[in-house]
């Protein structure tokens, strides 16, 4: 069976043996210090360049849709310049994922 670490938006999903179940979202906390960030031309359609940039790490990138459900349905399409989403700041994701 396998098993997924603290950072994947899987963590929570229940798993059995041969398969993976419906995926349960994690929830990223909404905190009074996240950063009002307006996506530029550069990081369109690419969470995993502003994950990488903002925390060092591109398996993060599920984290922008977890915290901006409303906005960010679609996590890659829906990423378009322009749009305003909140990024939490690492230390405060660092804490609400346990790593």
């Amino acid at each position: 069976m396998a098993e997924y670490k603290n950072t994947s938006p899987y963590y929570n999903t229940e798993q059995t043996i041969g398969y993976l179940d419906v995926m349960t979202w994690r929830q990223v906390p909404v905190e009074a210090d996240d950063i009002l960030f307006t996506v530029t031309k550069s990081y369109e359609t690419r969470p995993d360049l502003l994950a990488h940039d903002v925390y060092n790490d591109v398996s993060l990138w599920w984290v922008f849709a977890a915290r901006n459900p409303s906005i960010l349905r679609d996590p890659v399409f829906d990423m378009q310049a322009g749009i305003k989403i909140f990024v939490p700041k690492l230390s405060s994701l660092k804490a609400s994922l346990g790593i």
